[in-house]
């Protein structure tokens, strides 16, 4: 009788320790759990519901109507939020460009480069540089009459350069320059990581094969760096849709709303226009893009992502 109750108390006692220590796991990520439901989770859903209301939060819950589907027909209408739609995947060109020269640079650099680390720092601060002193650094560089960028042409014999930033015409492409330039130092990184952890086996057998550096390129460098790629393809193309301070600060969403993007049209809708309602319907949109594109890609990595 005695093994009994011992076997008993044993469970008992083991149940007892496993309650203990699945409480005090809840203790430690209960406050990121309650940030994350209070920050997150919870003004998500407010997008939502709101998105189905005309309101002004200064007129207090008391003025919030609801609409239905109505904001969402106005949109089909607004000429701005177009143009806005239109700029946000014109600005997703910038992200295989950026991420084509990082790949180049960290092939150069994690093979052909001494002082690696010199240039991984030099690569990276622009990334890690305050985007509101980099906006205003390129502010001065473009400047159509005297900036660095406009005399440099000149010199070299362009009678007319571009007025970047004051040109509709090249005003997107002035910002889509600055995100390129910033964001070359952390894909780079990320490409070196990736380079490091490809076996050196391989590039041995391909030489003893006889194969030149194209080949190696494009037979074990690229594939096996397709899984790299596919992550610095999605959260790239998730950036494109939240740049926010270089407009803010170079442009505004000028010249003629040709650098207005679809985060920046919901700003302005939301805290200058007061039209929360209106504004929550452009989050909800831009939500389903980034949802739709990222899904896609997730269904298209199967063919050329190598794991």
């Amino acid at each position: 009788m005695r093994q009994p109750d011992t076997a008993l108390r044993t469970r008992k006692k083991t149940r007892s320790l496993q309650k203990g220590e699945t409480l005090a796991g809840f203790l430690f990520v209960g406050p990121m759990l309650l940030g994350v439901f209070i920050l997150v989770l919870l003004p998500i859903l407010a997008t939502f519901v709101l998105s189905l209301a005309d309101w002004n939060f200064v007129a207090g819950i008391h003025g919030l109507k609801w609409v239905g589907i109505a904001n969402f027909k106005k949109l089909l209408h607004d000429d701005i939020f177009i143009k806005s739609v239109v700029n946000n995947f014109l600005f997703l060109l910038a992200v295989p460009v950026y991420m084509l020269i990082s790949m180049v640079l960290a092939i150069i650099i994690d093979r052909y480069v001494y002082l690696k680390s010199y240039f991984k720092v030099a690569y990276y601060m622009p990334y890690i540089s305050s985007i509101v002193a980099v906006a205003i650094v390129f502010q001065v560089l473009f400047q159509p009459s005297y900036g660095p960028i406009n005399e440099f042409l000149k010199s070299i014999g362009f009678k007319n350069p571009p007025l970047w930033i004051a040109d509709p015409n090249f005003a997107l492409i002035s910002v889509m320059m600055i995100t390129i330039w910033t964001s070359i130092g952390f894909n780079m990184i990320i490409y070196i990581a990736g380079l490091q952890a490809i076996p050196s086996d391989l590039y041995e057998a391909a030489e003893i094969d006889g194969a030149n550096a194209w080949v190696k390129f494009t037979r074990i460098t690229f594939p096996l760096l397709s899984s790299t790629s596919f992550f610095l393809m999605i959260t790239g193309i998730i950036s494109t849709f939240k740049v926010f301070e270089v407009i803010a600060i170079l442009t505004q969403g000028g010249p003629i709303n040709s650098t207005t993007n679809m985060l920046w049209d919901l700003y302005n809708t939301a805290f200058v226009n007061l039209k929360v309602g209106y504004s929550s319907s452009m989050a909800v949109i831009m939500f389903v893009f980034v949802l739709l594109i990222t899904l896609g890609q997730w269904a298209a990595q199967k063919k050329w992502v190598n794991y």
